[in-house]
């Protein structure tokens, strides 16, 4: 028995392994072959811990590709004190095929964990199957958002849907396949997953997907069907009937706005579903690069601002844009709370630079660690998307408009109260509440993209309308160099 422990534990450890071994090639997918269904995939807590492991590989795709995904290319950052780097290219939107260094590897890494989950784990005798279909529901809830990830970002993508476990050209090669195909997946995921989920509870640090969790994912797909893909009135009517569900959880507004992000606060009732980041799990997130370092704090900086600061961390890459900072007024407690501008303490009052606050981790030591969670759906956000949806169907968004607002103007909120105007007007206003509300929480460039609005408002796109080639992203060379049948988006040809 003790040996037959031990082999156990062997396997599962070489899973977990597995799960964290990185991969050199942009789509390809790590066999795991040698742990299969007859060695591995025998246990509740085989199950338990195939789950865990997306997880894991999910973290890896949350800490900054997400970001440069979801907001990167908005009007939301701008240069540092430091040179911006590759991320320059993001929100000036000059990307090319080759310049393109994000490629969806992660991704389907994330993906294929999931598969493997979704193809083994119905095969297993649980003691409870409460417990089987949750871990079902969880992989075919990340399955769907990761695939929605990837269709904003490069529209037709692959479409893998049985783990690979080998490296045959048939199953490894894909070719990438129409867009609405693959949102039928999305969508057919989300019903599986929503009819397997057994209770409408959230799991303990609300760090993984739950049904609430799941409606809300649901009712963001179909917004974006419903506004991008011709969707129209039945997406909307859809989107809206999810929202209403995930609503329905066990969620509130915090009184305080800066402790929604709070390491000391992780899932709180705000919270919907959220990555966790946890010291000796993970490296520091995305925000370790909008910060500031020890190097570039100095002595004319006034006190408020360097007690402010706190302890220096991370760098300076980029910083939060002069176009999104001015657009926030000061009776507004959110812009406190997400970034901080700094200035020289002279004679002229130089402006320096500002970094984010939102998100800026804890200090231990004399070290900051940019270990926040990060945020993938809250309930503040949930409510634009039912004020959203409800505009979409010609009904008035304004009470869910003014819970957000209540918050965020205190005492001031009857200066900023909403009232219901024209469907344009509402949907510019919900627009805008979002920049306030999300600023810096990945999703403002998919926002402006299902909103139309992207031409508009980001200043390296001003002028370009039409060219529409540049709301995806070009395909990196690599990629397309190691599988054949990979074309390149339209309009990013050299």
């Amino acid at each position: 028995m003790k040996k037959f422990i031990n082999n156990r534990n062997f396997l599962l450890g070489m899973l977990v392994f597995l799960l964290n071994y990185s991969c050199t090639e942009p789509l390809e997918l790590a066999p795991i072959s040698s742990i299969g269904a007859n060695s591995f995939w025998q246990s509740e807590q085989d199950a338990t811990g195939g789950v865990i492991g997306m997880y894991n590989q999910f973290r890896n795709l949350a800490a900054r590709s997400l970001f440069y995904m979801g907001e990167a290319r908005s009007e939301v950052m701008g240069h540092g004190i430091q040179n911006a780097d590759f991320r320059q290219k993001y929100f000036e939107n000059d990307m090319n095929e080759g310049n393109a260094d994000l490629d969806w590897l992660q991704a389907y890494r994330v993906i294929n964990y999931a598969n493997l989950v979704l193809e083994n784990v119905p095969e297993i005798s649980f003691p409870n199957e409460d417990k089987k279909n949750d871990l079902l529901a969880q992989a075919y809830t990340m399955r769907a958002f990761v695939y929605f990830v990837l269709a904003k970002t490069w529209g037709d993508i692959p479409l893998v849907t049985e783990p690979v476990e080998g490296y045959d050209a048939q199953t490894t090669f894909q070719e990438r396949v129409a867009v609405s195909a693959v949102f039928d997946l999305i969508k057919s995921d989300l019903d599986e997953a929503i009819n397997l989920f057994p209770t409408n509870e959230f799991p303990s640090g609300r760090a993984m997907w739950s049904k609430p969790a799941a409606n809300a994912l649901k009712g963001d797909v179909y917004l974006w069907t419903g506004k991008t893909m011709g969707g129209g009135e039945a997406d909307f009517t859809t989107a809206l009937s999810a929202l209403n569900d995930a609503k329905s959880a066990n969620l509130s507004l915090l009184d305080d706005y800066s402790r929604i992000f709070d390491f000391d606060n992780k899932g709180n009732q705000e919270i919907i579903f959220a990555v966790h980041f946890s010291d000796f799990e993970s490296s520091n997130n995305m925000y370790s690069d909008m910060y500031i370092n020890a190097l570039d704090i100095r002595d004319t900086y006034d006190q408020q601002t360097l007690e402010t600061i706190g302890t220096p961390g991370g760098f300076n890459w980029w910083a939060p844009s002069a176009t999104m900072r001015n657009q926030f007024t000061e009776e507004d407690s959110r812009k406190s709370a997400s970034f901080l501008e700094i200035y020289s303490n002279e004679e002229e009052n130089t402006f320096i630079t500002s970094i984010v606050l939102k998100g800026n981790g804890y200090s231990e030591g004399g070290t900051r660690r940019f270990l926040d969670d990060i945020v993938i759906y809250r309930y503040a956000e949930l409510l634009l998307l039912i004020a959203e949806a409800k505009n979409a169907l010609g009904q008035d968004p304004s009470p869910e408009i003014n819970l957000v607002r209540s918050r965020a103007y205190g005492d001031d909120f009857p200066m900023y109260e909403f009232t219901n105007g024209s469907q344009s007007e509402n949907d510019e206003a919900i627009l805008q509440e979002r920049l306030f509300e999300l600023a810096f929480e990945g999703k403002r460039w998919w926002d402006l993209v299902r909103f139309n609005a992207a031409f508009d408002k980001v200043p390296s796109l001003q002028g370009k309308a039409g060219q529409n080639h540049l709301l995806l992203w070009p395909i990196s060379l690599e990629t397309i160099s190691l599988n054949s049948k990979i074309t390149q988006n339209p309009g990013y040809e050299q």
